[in-house]
């Protein structure tokens, strides 16, 4: 869907479970077209695709993509993003750290995230004047810090220039793509707690430090141009997933992180609509207890839920997982937040609660300064919520988009 304040928005299909490009398009055909009757009935219908490697591999084959393509236009429907973060498995399985392999570090992301964009190519449909719409592949923030000795300078060197070098190589891919398709995408990285890339801070670390000078001296070679026009098309074709769930989690104010993008000129892909758990801790230990108490319901053995205290003196511990977090706990922690996408529309989970004042806060940036023209609403965690929050999954999904449009 297309709205004037919003951009093109839809949902991350990473709700759905299966693997192969059967799985993905039977649960495409289940749930799209009851939800496009109801939220986009008269226009067309947005969709921000999730493939796995298997199914990248299986859609690119031509009978595949021809078909899914007269699908989409039956149904009246388009994609005009892809989430490239989870290569494989990535419900009904322990994910944990697991979700950043293979990280960027290996030909195996990089031949994945080529494809994803090869795919993308090919299904980004024209705007009302014929011209081709802006697509982008969100992905990982290069690499896990907790597999590496990462208070040590050279590993985070070594790192930084082995996966930087892996992200130009499709970067030159993708100006090559442009060239034969006229199709502008770009590559959203998207910190997370626990990322090498985790915050907006070191997103800007990287790209300045990293990024911007290796690939300025290749791609202006490659490609025969300036210094200033190689730095503008790195800049065009990398951006930052602006995930409002890993924001909040950090302590990140949405207003603050687009100003220090705006500061070195740089972008944002897409934003995805997501929200975090929080809690103050009172000050009486009963109340401490009831609240640490309601976080522990939420501990789950799926996904990895980082949690991030902040400290009286205002210092932020991070722990790798919840479990840790709830090991840990001491009367110095007096606020947690953790990394369990819960669903938009509440506000509230007893003493809990979502971090939705941060998406309310980025809807609002967006309607005053259309800092992107691309959003997703991402909740995959709906199999591994407590009963009393399930919901089906097209109703789920349904519930959120309209809680979004009503909000925008």
């Amino acid at each position: 869907m297309k709205y004037p304040a919003l951009g093109h928005i839809g949902y991350c299909t990473n709700i759905h479970a299966g693997e192969t490009w059967a799985d993905h398009f039977v649960a495409l055909q289940q749930a799209i077209p009851e939800l496009k009757q109801r939220l986009s009935p008269d226009a067309p219908f947005g969709i921000g695709l999730r493939l796995s490697n298997i199914a990248s591999e299986e859609l690119e084959l031509p009978e595949n993509l021809v078909a899914f393509q007269h699908w989409l236009a039956n149904n009246d429907c388009y994609v005009f993003t892809m989430n490239g973060f989870p290569f494989g498995g990535f419900h009904h399985t322990v994910v944990k750290d697991q979700v950043h392999t293979p990280d960027w570090t290996t030909e195996a992301r990089v031949d994945y995230t080529k494809r994803l964009f090869r795919i993308l190519s090919v299904l980004l449909p024209v705007d009302e004047l014929g011209n081709a719409i802006q697509g982008g592949v969100s992905t990982s923030p290069l690499s896990y810090r907790r597999w590496f000795e990462w208070e040590q300078p050279a590993a985070r060197d070594y790192i930084f220039s082995q996966t930087t070098q892996n992200v130009l190589e499709v970067v030159a891919d993708l100006m090559r793509l442009r060239q034969q398709t006229d199709r502008l995408m770009h590559l959203d990285l998207e910190p997370e707690p626990d990322g090498i890339i985790e915050t907006t801070d070191e997103f800007i670390t990287w790209f300045t430090d990293y990024l911007l000078p290796m690939g300025i001296e290749q791609i202006s070679e490659e490609f025969g141009l300036t210094d200033e026009q190689a730095e503008n098309a790195i800049c065009e074709h990398v951006r930052l997933c602006f995930d409002v769930c890993h924001v909040a989690v950090g302590y990140e104010k949405p207003a603050e992180v687009l100003a220090k993008l705006k500061a070195y000129n740089l972008r944002v892909g897409k934003v995805q609509i997501s929200a975090a758990l929080k809690a103050e801790f009172p000050d009486d230990p009963a109340g401490r207890e009831t609240v640490r108490q309601a976080f522990a319901q939420f501990n789950e053995p799926t996904y990895l839920h980082q949690v991030v205290a902040r400290t009286r003196s205002g210092e932020l511990l991070r722990f790798a997982d919840l479990p840790d977090a709830l090991d840990a706990f001491n009367d110095d922690h007096v606020e947690w937040r953790s990394h369990f996408h819960v669903p938009i529309f509440i506000a509230e989970y007893g003493v809990l609660h979502s971090t939705q004042d941060d998406i309310l806060a980025t809807l609002s940036l967006q309607n005053t300064s259309k800092f992107t023209n691309q959003m997703e609403v991402e909740t995959y965690t709906w199999d591994v919520l407590p009963a009393d929050l399930k919901l089906g999954i097209v109703d789920s999904i349904d519930r959120e988009m309209k809680w979004v449009l009503q909000n925008s």
